[in-house]
């Protein structure tokens, strides 16, 4: 289920060249989400959330998976909301002990959020669910960071 540090690397190097190739910007958050998906065998569901801090609602992106109700969230609201709201990442092993959860799927059983920031300002999400619990490391944290300052731009 955990990937080494060459496969993080090499996952970066391809987001890099995501971000060098053609297309508009919601089609490179869409390979970006796809690359996380074939790749990551933990990661079932991945999406970009766009925010917006003045009217405080989280916008569905580009994503892969199964399609979800939950195309606007206010902040504060679910794992995703609550991320927006404080500005930092949300890694949830076990979504079943959470009260402010907002279910995708009754397959979801674990969901990893990360804030994207542009000059300090919350601009988007990360959000990738699994399907097991506890999947998520401190590599996933770390590889996801890196994948939210690259494609920072694109919003």
């Amino acid at each position: 289920m955990y990937y080494t540090e060459k496969e993080v690397a090499d996952l970066i190097d391809e987001v890099k060249q995501i971000m060098e190739d053609e297309g508009n910007n919601e089609e490179k958050l869409h390979a970006v989400c796809v690359l996380l998906e074939k790749r990551v065998q933990h990661y079932d569901w991945v999406g970009f959330y766009i925010a917006d801090e003045e009217k405080r609602i989280l916008t569905l992106g580009p994503f892969v998976g199964e399609p979800t109700e939950h195309t606007r969230i206010a902040f504060g609201q679910g794992i995703c909301g609550q991320a927006a709201d404080i500005k930092k990442p949300f890694v949830i092993q076990d979504v079943r002990k959470e009260t402010n959860y907002l279910s995708c799927s009754v397959k979801v059983m674990s969901e990893i959020v990360m804030p994207v920031f542009k000059e300090d300002a919350i601009v988007g999400e990360l959000d990738i669910d699994s399907h097991t619990v506890s999947p998520f490391s401190e590599r996933d944290t770390m590889l996801l960071e890196q994948v939210c300052e690259l494609v920072a731009p694109l919003f």
